[in-house]
């Protein structure tokens, strides 16, 4: 299976290079260095299919993100109240025409944003906190309490059944009639992530599955999930119960259904979801080449 859209990356993140502050203020004095700013909704400039990048200026402020460095020089991002005149874009929109330098800078700039929005106070007292180490860390003045961007790991599954000729897919209540895509939950604590595969397919369908195995990951920081791809299978003589919260509806499909697309649509092209369905139908076109 090819790299999740949202999981190429081209730019090395110095991770040790974050904590000295003196080399940060260096490296955003240095001509070679360029930003890109993000608003607060989560977009960003964009010029012939890449990020609008513009040289540094003036002192590092505390709160730009420094997101690393690739051959041409270092890289940071800035919230900024308003972009430039020009064509801009949101992740979800633009991923999957940037290359992956780009990608994977949007990408970390759109978590860090993400994170610092919500968390910007001691979980302990309540003190504002300050940034440190690039926009990596929040540090409580009163207490001293370090503080670090938080991910959620989520899984997301593509059943099928033991012949692997169908395919398992749910319908959110807030989506269109005809869109589906694969399960998908969060993992709870203490909880190991082939352990959540099974609860959350059978929270969500009543159906049992079983060879759960790991297929790919993926950042999704909408605001702060690691998606991890599995595999599983069921039978489909099973019946469904989707309840009355999780989902709307669940249904199997076979893969000419799911390849004409005549009674669903299926996910956006830089989910995971679509990546492992892709996948799926592959698989249906090497075992029948004609």
């Amino acid at each position: 299976m090819d790299v999740p859209v949202l999981s190429r990356h081209a730019v090395d993140r110095r991770t040790a290079a974050r904590a000295d502050e003196a080399a940060l203020d260096r490296a955003w004095a240095d001509p070679a260095t360029r930003i890109f700013p993000v608003t607060a909704d989560g977009r960003a400039p964009l010029r012939s299919g890449r990020l609008a990048a513009r040289s540094t200026a003036g002192p590092r402020p505390a709160d730009a993100f420094y997101l690393g460095r690739d051959e041409e020089g270092d890289w940071f991002s800035l919230v900024v109240d308003e972009l430039p005149e020009g064509p801009s874009g949101g992740l979800r929109e633009v991923a999957d025409v940037l290359d992956a330098r780009d990608g994977g800078l949007f990408v970390h700039a759109i978590a860090l944003l993400n994170w610092h929005a919500g968390h910007n106070h001691c979980p302990r007292c309540g003190t504002p906190t300050d940034v440190f180490e690039g926009g990596h860390v929040r540090r409580c003045p009163r207490d001293g309490s370090s503080h670090f961007p938080r991910t959620d790991p989520a899984v997301i599954m593509l059943i099928t059944d033991p012949t692997g000729a169908k395919v398992l897919l749910g319908r959110q209540h807030s989506w269109p009639s005809s869109r589906f895509s694969c399960l998908a939950g969060f993992v709870e604590p203490g909880e190991a992530a082939e352990q959540a595969v099974v609860r959350e397919t059978y929270e969500e369908t009543a159906v049992t599955v079983r060879d759960v195995r790991y297929v790919a990951s993926q950042p999704w920081p909408f605001p702060a999930s690691l998606m991890l791809g599995f595999r599983g299978t069921a039978d489909p003589a099973q019946q469904i119960d989707v309840g009355e919260d999780e989902l709307a509806e669940a249904r199997w499909f076979d893969r000419r259904q799911v390849r004409d697309q005549a009674e669903l649509t299926l996910p956006g092209s830089v989910s995971i979801a679509r990546l492992m369905i892709e996948g799926w139908l592959a698989e249906g076109s090497v075992a029948n080449p004609g």
